[in-house]
């Protein structure tokens, strides 16, 4: 079963698009934890700022060992920051692509500076990050009535 865009998640499943989309932006910008393979295998876990448009779910990052782990093996987890107040959750597994469009490059450039006025950073800053799209194959969606709620409400998607 191939990895599909988030535009496939949003025509397919509009309701888990939505509630993803709000607990990835729930501080105004995209905030989540990515989790990588490392070369042995086991699991590497970063904070990343995620970018969603109608069409895909984009990640600008360093060269870094995260980067390099989603070129040798583009398998990723990616989970939303935890909410003040409750337990919900977004988390989404799929394959990470690398993207070498200048067109995207530079509008999703400007969509994050534009999401983080405050910070100091120019498109030129942003050219020195690699690209890179991450495409779904599962999804799930938590919410609760607080903190500890006996009876938490799962929602769990695969692509088709």
């Amino acid at each position: 079963m191939a990895d599909i865009r988030w535009a496939d998640l949003i025509e397919q499943r509009p309701d888990l698009a939505e509630a993803g989309r709000g607990l990835l932006y729930q501080f105004s910008v995209g905030l989540a934890f990515l989790s990588t393979v490392r070369r042995d295998g086991g699991p590497r876990v970063h904070p990343i700022c995620p970018l969603l448009t109608d069409d895909g779910m984009y990640g600008f990052i360093t060269s870094s060992p995260k980067c390099e782990d989603l070129r040798r093996d583009g398998r990723y987890a990616l989970h939303s920051f935890p909410t003040d107040g409750n337990e919900d959750a977004f988390y989404v597994t799929g394959t990470a692509v690398e993207l070498f469009d200048g067109d995207v490059r530079d509008t999703l450039s400007r969509q994050f500076l534009r999401e983080r006025p405050t910070i100091n950073l120019s498109i030129s800053d942003l050219g020195e990050q690699q690209l890179f799209e991450f495409r779904l194959n599962s999804c799930l969606v938590t919410r609760t009535n607080g903190y500890g709620d006996p009876n938490p409400r799962h929602e769990i998607w695969h692509a088709r």
